[in-house]
């Protein structure tokens, strides 16, 4: 019996070794998912305007996600170093939670992808059609044709059907070169296509989105698929546990 707990007792060394290891890489995820959280809550609200035509809770569920994973990933440390069977289970518990609030969201986003394309086609034809560039819509618009070196929703002659094109033309933010841009040009339909940037930004940002999917896709299973480990690590040190107290008694 002696002999059976002596080899035991290594076994639950290495378990607990690589179970603290994993526990630590989840917190870090967490980490990561909580910035990535917070960085799109208060950095990317005024591009949310652009893609939702509610209010998008994506951030919060991410931040959301992000605590919890923390909180787990601290109780998963605590209860690898206590070594109580009943706290691993419940450790594994929390991981197979976030598992299915992982697979289910990976699903969802890959499933409904398409109709998230269309919600963005609405939503930015409307941001173009009722640009003013004032208004936090407007100036979304300005940065996406700025960063992406792009003009209109299909093109730029998406701004000659939009309120502003009659007052003030094509805005600034389309233009190739802005020294050599001027706001007459911009009236004129035929001197403003030699001046501004030809792809429309639509096609410009589904093009981004469809060939991402696959690697989003992955590295979203990918993580979640990882909770199987923690929770095989977090049984097996259980039942070692309780098999290493049974022999003792």
């Amino acid at each position: 019996m002696a002999s059976r707990r002596m080899e035991t007792k290594p076994v639950i060394f290495c378990l607990k070794t690589l179970l603290l290891l994993y526990s630590f890489i989840f917190w870090v995820t967490g980490v990561i998912l909580l910035s990535v959280g917070l960085w799109w809550r208060f950095m990317l609200s005024p591009y949310m305007l652009l893609i939702s035509s509610g209010p998008c809770i994506a951030p919060f569920v991410l931040t959301g996600t992000g605590v919890a994973i923390v909180l787990f990933g601290l109780f998963g440390c605590f209860a690898t170093c206590r070594g109580r069977p009943w706290m691993l289970k419940l450790y594994a518990v929390f991981l197979s939670l976030v598992f299915m609030t992982e697979l289910i969201a990976g699903i969802s986003g890959f499933v409904f992808r398409h109709e998230i394309k269309g919600t963005f086609l609405t939503t930015y034809t409307d941001a173009v059609m009722r640009y003013d560039g004032r208004d936090d819509r407007s100036l979304a618009v300005d940065d996406v044709q700025r960063r992406l070196h792009c003009c209109g929703v299909y093109n730029h002659t998406s701004w000659f059907s939009s309120v502003y094109f009659p007052v003030s033309g094509i805005p600034a933010s389309c233009c190739v070169s802005f020294s050599d841009c001027s706001s007459a040009d911009l009236k004129n339909r035929t001197v403003a296509v030699h001046k501004v940037h030809r792809q429309g930004c639509y096609e410009l940002v589904t093009s981004v989105l469809e060939s991402n999917t696959g690697i989003i896709a992955g590295v979203t299973f990918g993580i979640a698929f990882s909770q199987l480990i923690g929770m095989s690590l977090a049984c097996c040190l259980s039942c070692f546990i309780n098999a290493n107290q049974y022999e003792m008694v």
